[in-house]
């Protein structure tokens, strides 16, 4: 039997494809797949993510190959994956997660505490810049595109001073730069952030049947909580929101905060739950945000999305 797999065309993406693909095999050693790279928008769009008043930019058009079968199921990152996809298709199988902290990378190992002031931190994360400005008001924070592998070239040229990013991905791509972990209590990361999505058709049984193989329950639940919760307050690249599910044997926690537009202000919530019950607790969660006064920070936000563009 022969699988074809649908994904972007970045260093990042054929990594964590190829890294399914050794996953999969190991359950099913006589089957062959074959990698098809698509492009997204998001590949082809040079403006700033925020800027971009869209939802699934890198997944829309390869989960449309899925759907006309042109591609049998599709890998992404699942932060990438909105909590809406046609309703034709699933999200069949979310394997282990990866460690969800960011990392600041620069050129001679400084951490956040310790780089010069005025450095220039590049980043192509609302969520991150805010986060960055709260730990460190005397750094410029400035938005970039491009994959893993230009962006640390900018550091490497001395464009950038330093860039945000997530370890997840330095850790698929292997890469030996110098980094350091940022606390997930000071950066919060974005839902779903170090976990994959592999999607099907929701009615292809022995598609999923295979997939599920390679399924992790306990980052399942964890991301069904933080993408319930994303769901509910309609957080995205355009409105930061930071979120953290941790499940244990029985319960789980989440952890979520959302920060004004100059950072002064935040809302942060933390709650437990059933861990049989992620959902719920996302709804839950989300409800007590908006509560908080979630939509006056988020106004705040679209009015200045514009003087970020400029920068």
């Amino acid at each position: 039997m022969k699988y074809k797999i649908g994904t972007r065309g970045s260093k990042l993406s054929l990594a964590q494809t190829n890294w399914v693909i050794l996953e999969l095999q190991k359950h099913n050693p006589d089957t062959e797949f074959e990698i098809i790279t698509i492009k997204t928008k998001g590949d082809t769009d040079e403006r700033p993510l925020f800027t971009i008043d869209q939802k699934g930019i890198f997944e829309k058009e390869i989960d449309r190959a899925v759907v006309e079968k042109e591609v049998d199921f599709a890998v992404h990152s699942l932060k990438d994956v909105p909590s809406e996809i046609a309703k034709s298709l699933t999200i069949a199988c979310i394997p282990k997660r990866e460690i969800t902290n960011d990392v600041l990378i620069t050129k001679d190992g400084s951490n956040l505490k310790s780089i010069h002031s005025g450095a220039i931190i590049g980043t192509s994360s609302l969520r991150r810049a805010v986060q960055i400005s709260r730990q460190r008001s005397d750094l410029v924070v400035k938005p970039v595109r491009g994959n893993i592998e230009t962006r640390i070239k900018k550091v490497v040229d001395g464009k950038l001073d330093g860039i945000v990013l997530a370890h997840a991905g330095i850790s698929r791509l292997g890469l030996d730069t110098k980094f350091s972990i940022l606390s997930t209590d000071d950066f919060p990361p974005s839902p779903g952030q170090g976990a994959l999505a592999i999607v099907s058709r929701f009615n292809d049984s022995e598609i999923i049947s295979m997939l599920k193989k390679i399924e992790d329950s306990k980052s399942r639940k964890e991301i069904e909580a933080e993408r319930a919760l994303s769901d509910y307050v309609d957080s995205g690249c355009r409105f930061p929101v930071g979120a953290l599910a941790k499940a244990d044997t029985e319960t789980m926690k989440l952890v979520v905060a959302a920060y004004s537009v100059d950072g002064k202000k935040s809302i942060i919530i933390e709650r437990e739950g059933d861990i049989d019950d992620p959902k719920n607790l996302g709804r839950d969660l989300g409800m007590e945000l908006k509560n908080s006064g979630i939509s006056e920070i988020a106004s705040n936000w679209r009015e200045k999305l514009e003087e970020w563009n400029q920068k």
